[in-house]
């Protein structure tokens, strides 16, 4: 299966088993008529193994020389762990092509053992990208990113599964800007992506 069939698949996964139409109040207090919990497919095996191989893909396209790929828990735990596999998995194949590995940002220290707000891959001066599952405010993200740069960590991309494409996106860039990063910011699906594929797998 090829990256174009693997992106299919993953969307027709998000649209029968995390897209809902209803009425929601998101976790921003904003109301909404769709809700999407990209954790029912990324922890689905075989939604985990493709979103892990999409991201990894999208990685390869824009930051080729990205060392690992993180997010804050729980959302992208997820997604780091599947993408630092698909990785793991593209270099049996490909001898010598560089891994990704994986961190997770906690949302508090730990007030016992080490102390750590990141968890897992933590090298100073190391190339790294932040994973997202949805988009809505960019808080999350935000807060991925300010956590990997305070480990000194350099983030050089910004990958989520879904944009809600409610202001997040432009909040996620002013705060890359703002620091003088060059890091693009990529989506894979955009919420009416989702919302036409649930919509085109209704019954009639």
């Amino acid at each position: 299966m090829g990256a174009n069939n693997h992106r299919s698949a993953l969307l027709d996964l998000l649209a029968t088993h995390s897209f809902k139409l209803g009425d929601f109040t998101l976790a921003s207090g904003a109301h909404s008529d769709y809700y999407i919990d990209c954790r029912i497919t990324t922890l689905h095996a075989e939604g985990g193994r493709l979103s892990g191989l999409v991201l990894y893909d999208l990685i390869r396209q824009h930051c080729p020389h990205a060392q690992a790929v993180g997010g804050l828990t729980m959302g992208a735990d997820p997604l780091v762990s599947n993408t630092a596999s698909a990785s793991a998995w593209h270099a049996l194949d490909h001898p010598g092509a560089p891994l990704l590995h994986g961190f997770l940002v906690r949302k508090a220290e730990k007030a016992h053992g080490t102390g750590r707000k990141v968890e897992g891959f933590l090298k100073p001066g190391a190339r790294v990208v932040i994973l997202d599952d949805v988009c809505t405010t960019g808080g999350s993200t935000i807060t991925a990113i300010e956590s990997a740069r305070e480990a000194g960590m350099v983030v050089v991309g910004v990958f989520c599964l879904v944009d809600r494409e409610q202001g997040g996106r432009e909040k996620i860039e002013a705060a890359i800007a703002k620091a003088g990063d060059s890091a693009p910011f990529v989506s894979v699906f955009t919420a009416n992506d989702v919302r036409e594929a649930h919509i085109a797998h209704m019954p009639l």
